[in-house]
């Protein structure tokens, strides 16, 4: 089942040169498709040390792994939502969607993260909690 998911995996840049410019293999422009190279770079720059440098070919991969990453988990949590007739992913269903998948290890910190978010914004709009809009993604 999980190889019904994951289908477009192009990771290094020799994948790359075959969709530079133009349309991957689902059809879906290659800019719309993966992350701004330019933040993942700035991500990736946060964990080094200053003096640091990253290759290209470094951030073309990350930007590969985390477009992919993403497209992966969000695809099962769409799927969750189709079998509950729900038209919004929320960040419940990314967090039920990442334990689903393995990554247990994110999961947990993500609920508690999302806990807090909701805290927070439910402070800022004057202590009215929309329970509807919640952790929507």
């Amino acid at each position: 089942m999980e190889d019904d998911y994951v289908t477009n995996i192009h990771i290094g840049p020799s994948s790359r040169t075959n969709t530079q410019q133009g349309e991957g293999s689902s059809g879906i422009k290659e800019q719309d498709r993966l992350l701004p190279i330019a933040n993942v770079g700035r991500i990736m720059k946060q964990i080094l040390p200053q003096n640091a440098k990253i290759s290209k070919e470094a951030k073309e991969t990350m930007q590969e792994c985390v477009s992919e990453f993403i497209s992966f988990v969000t695809s099962e949590a769409s799927e969750k939502c189709r079998k509950e007739r729900r038209k919004t992913v929320n960040g419940d269903d990314i967090c039920w969607a990442l334990g689903t998948l393995g990554f247990d290890d994110y999961a947990g910190p993500l609920k508690r993260y999302l806990n807090r978010y909701r805290e927070i914004e439910g402070d800022r709009s004057g202590g009215t909690n929309n329970h509807n809009n919640q952790g929507q993604i």
